[in-house]
């Protein structure tokens, strides 16, 4: 049987309509529940850390995140599993995990002096990408290394993370510097109008989008205005990290000054909010604070809100 050009196309169009459909449903019919994020509340989710949980499992621990009204957990427990039993765990409990932390970044510093420590910390590196795209995630939290490495520690760290992008752009995760004590950047013990400038210009010496901050309000107080370091650095903060932190009044311990609460905290939240809403700000903010049973899941969550949203 002879068919003519004319006839051919509408009924190639038409036969691979119905094998397009064919193979949707097929897939439809076997795929993964899709891991869905929650809204966003006035431009904001908020999570808390895996290890402010409680409970015996893996499952049970994400699950109290979700009773608590959390919108999700940053995972920091990389480590004790592989990239597919968290995404069982977050399909199993509808529990979104938003990203992983680098669980050994103190001990495998990327700023080491010991090529052999710094391959460690890149395969731990891109171990928690990997376990942050498994769960649905879209970043890592490090700590780019220490000040105890030596002044050509923050180069050796850039060589080393230049080689986790390739696979962060790859599986869409952000490579997110936390602001820690580790004397990078900024001075430990120095004045408390420190400038930005040095941690942003790092931050943007590696000329990538997926490059940027997780910026932990808690951890600059001891630094001075929190909200001038927002301003300053403005886009590249992906996430935030909160917690408390007064200058004068003490912690648990009884020190003169020291992690608190987050509404116990001599910041000026309000400064603070005026400074996200001026950069535009928006996403998720992972509390960081001592942890507990669902009720003082509850209470923190009310804290961060009270802090950042008013």
């Amino acid at each position: 049987m002879r068919i003519s050009r004319r006839d051919l196309v509408p009924a190639s169009a038409a036969s691979l309509a119905a094998v397009s459909s064919s193979m949707a449903a097929a897939a439809e019919a076997t795929a993964d529940p899709v891991i869905l994020p929650p809204r966003p509340e006035s431009g904001l989710l908020f999570s808390c850390k895996y290890g402010m949980t409680k409970g015996p499992t893996l499952e049970a621990r994400l699950a109290a995140a979700r009773e608590a009204g959390l919108d999700g957990v940053d995972f920091d427990d990389a480590a004790a599993v592989t990239p597919e039993q968290l995404r069982t765990a977050v399909r199993e409990t509808g529990t979104f995990v938003h990203g992983a932390i680098n669980h050994a970044h103190w001990q495998k510093t990327l700023t080491s002096a010991d090529a052999t420590v710094r391959a460690a910390a890149l395969e731990n590196l891109e171990h928690c990408i990997r376990v942050s795209h498994a769960a649905g995630g879209s970043g890592v939290l490090l700590v780019v290394g220490t000040k105890k490495d030596g002044p050509e520690g923050p180069d050796r760290a850039r060589d080393e993370i230049a080689k986790a992008i390739p696979l962060a752009a790859a599986l869409g995760q952000r490579i997110l510097f936390e602001n820690v004590w580790n004397g990078l950047f900024y001075e430990d013990d120095g004045p408390r109008n420190q400038s930005v400038q040095p941690w942003a210009d790092y931050i943007d010496s590696f000329h990538s989008p997926w490059v940027g901050a997780f910026f932990d309000l808690g951890n600059h107080a001891r630094y001075g205005d929190v909200a001038e370091w927002v301003r300053g650095l403005g886009p590249r903060i992906v996430k935030l990290d909160i917690k408390g932190y007064s200058n004068t009044r003490a912690d648990a311990e009884g020190k003169g000054k020291g992690f608190v609460d987050i509404t116990d905290s001599d910041i000026d939240w309000a400064a603070v909010r005026a400074a996200l809403r001026e950069i535009g700000f928006t996403g998720w903010v992972s509390a960081e604070v001592g942890g507990g049973d669902v009720s003082r899941l509850r209470t923190v969550l009310e804290q961060m809100k009270r802090a950042l949203i008013g």
